[in-house]
């Protein structure tokens, strides 16, 4: 079994099914099928061997889901690159890899060009939009040119099929190595939590270089012989438009997309979005406010999920049909064990805060090139994730914030996201970040950072004496900034690493 064997499988059963919604164009499975063998031939002829290493540097496209598919027929490994990056972050990574060819478009070639003189293993670049010359072929004459063989390489369930880079909130990104077993395991065990069927339509606005575009943007879909709707980037009244348009069942996305919907909530009650049925909030926290605020004007349920890259990404979430527990990431998903362990790798009782550890067949191989790392992460047999939690009486996990965000306030624990939710509940706020800031009598504080929503205006005393009403007083802000916007990176997440740089550099 392999993940290109699973496309072929979806291909014979619903062979004039539409498996992809772009713009004003369908794509059937045979016809998808078909093109993930033509580009495997080509790579393959090209010399792509087995567990080679090719890039995908695509925005949300078809040929994204047909060249990731076509490196894994080759038995080769997709490294999926973010398309927000620049020239350096893009060289770190090819060199990194050492990829021997990249799919991109050309917009990115210039990009690709400056560089390519510095990344000696790049042999090959093929480039949707492009023109065939030399070393660089067009993705359409392929297209056009090449037979759909079939092309199918062996490979076993724990070889490598792709290798996703961290976002390096901690220094340079890491490569976390992906099997086919960890990516065909909890796309099934998601398929079985949720149990989605086959006539789904996934929205796919989520970046499909990431994890979570990946496996249950694209991977989920797939597997089940569901539809996915591809829309390349995110604008919320777009977005919307076409979950009317396309008769959107399922939105994947993060708490940042659903709180632009609500800021397009007048303009676009027009829009029939009765087939819209269930909605995964992933990738960052999900403030409760947040997701009563939505659920209430859109009158879709969310279901919060998580889980790191390095869980192929879906380790916990909440059932679509059970027990749903609003501000909790829910249970862990068929075959995935969770616990909570203190600084000493030894297990928390119920309800006790402390690292939240992960084991199943969802768990990375390993870092590429960092042997320490990977030990690091994966002691005792146990994912390390990062994130501190608890677990309740009915093993829901509740996420309190990254070990490494935790702020001590004169030798006591101050967790941001608590801060967070409760300038949430403030009726003026749209967006809040905390962070801790250093002081000379208690080591740290907290300072937050606060977007108003629009047409308002408050005072920061307003905002420290809402916390002082409803948390400690140690816990307390003990200073306020209000921005346009917080930081974010690509996918989503508030970028504190930036905020706390600007914040040592004097700048905010």
């Amino acid at each position: 079994m392999s993940i290109s064997r699973l496309l072929r499988e979806s291909a014979a059963k619903y062979p004039e099914k539409t498996v992809c919604y772009f713009e004003d164009k369908t794509i059937s499975y045979q016809m998808l099928d078909q093109n993930v063998s033509k580009v495997s031939a080509y790579l393959q002829k090209a010399g792509l061997s087995f567990q080679d290493r090719a890039a995908v540097l695509l925005p949300n496209r078809p040929e994204f889901i047909e060249s990731y598919f076509a490196i894994l027929r080759c038995g080769g490994i997709a490294v999926t690159i973010n398309p927000l990056f620049k020239g350096e972050e893009v060289k770190y990574i090819l060199n990194d890899s050492q990829v021997s060819m990249i799919i991109t478009n050309q917009a990115y070639l210039p990009m690709i060009e400056s560089i390519w003189k510095y990344v000696p293993s790049l042999e090959k670049a093929v480039v949707v939009g492009g023109e065939s010359n030399g070393d660089t072929i067009a993705y359409e004459d392929i297209i056009s040119s090449m037979e759909p063989v079939d092309c199918d390489v062996e490979v076993e369930l724990d070889s490598v099929a792709a290798c996703l880079y961290t976002s390096g909130t901690t220094g340079r990104p890491k490569g976390a190595l992906l099997t086919h077993d960890n990516l065909i395991f909890d796309a099934y065990s998601v398929i079985e939590h949720i149990q989605v069927k086959d006539d789904e339509n996934y929205s796919c606005v989520l970046p499909l270089f990431h994890s979570f575009g990946q496996t249950v943007c694209m991977l989920v879909p797939i597997f089940s012989g569901a539809s996915i709707t591809l829309i390349e980037q995110f604008r919320p009244d777009t977005v919307l438009k076409e979950i009317a348009d396309k008769k959107v069942t399922i939105f994947a996305g993060v708490p940042a997309m659903y709180g632009a919907f609500l800021s397009v909530i007048k303009k676009i009650k027009s829009y029939d979005l009765s087939s819209l049925k269930l909605c995964f909030s992933g990738g960052a926290p999900m403030p409760m406010e947040l997701m009563k605020a939505f659920e209430e004007e859109y009158s879709v349920v969310i279901i919060e999920g998580n889980g790191p890259t390095e869980t192929s990404p879906v380790s916990y979430c909440n059932p679509r049909y059970g027990l749903r527990k609003p501000g909790s990431v829910g249970i862990p998903i068929p075959g995935v064990f969770v616990k909570i362990v203190d600084d000493n790798d030894n297990q928390v009782p119920r309800g006790e805060i402390g690292e939240i550890c992960v084991q199943g067949r969802n768990v990375m191989k390993g870092y590429l090139n960092q042997p320490e790392a990977t030990a690091e992460a994966l002691k005792g047999g146990w994912f390390h994730t990062g994130d501190l939690g608890r677990m309740d009486e009915d093993g829901y996990i509740y996420i309190v914030d990254r070990k490494k965000d935790m702020i001590i306030v004169g030798g006591l624990n101050v967790y941001p996201r608590e801060v967070e939710e409760i300038i949430y509940q403030h009726p003026k706020v749209a967006d809040a970040a905390v962070i801790g800031k250093q002081d000379h009598l208690r080591g740290e504080v907290a300072k937050a950072y606060v977007v108003l929503k629009e047409g308002e205006s408050v005072e920061p005393r307003e905002i420290i004496l809402h916390c002082k009403e409803k948390l400690a007083n140690y816990k307390v802000p003990k200073e306020v900034v209000i921005v346009e916007a917080l930081p974010r990176t690509s996918t989503g997440k508030v970028d504190k690493k930036v905020l706390r740089e600007a914040e040592t550099l004097g700048y905010l």
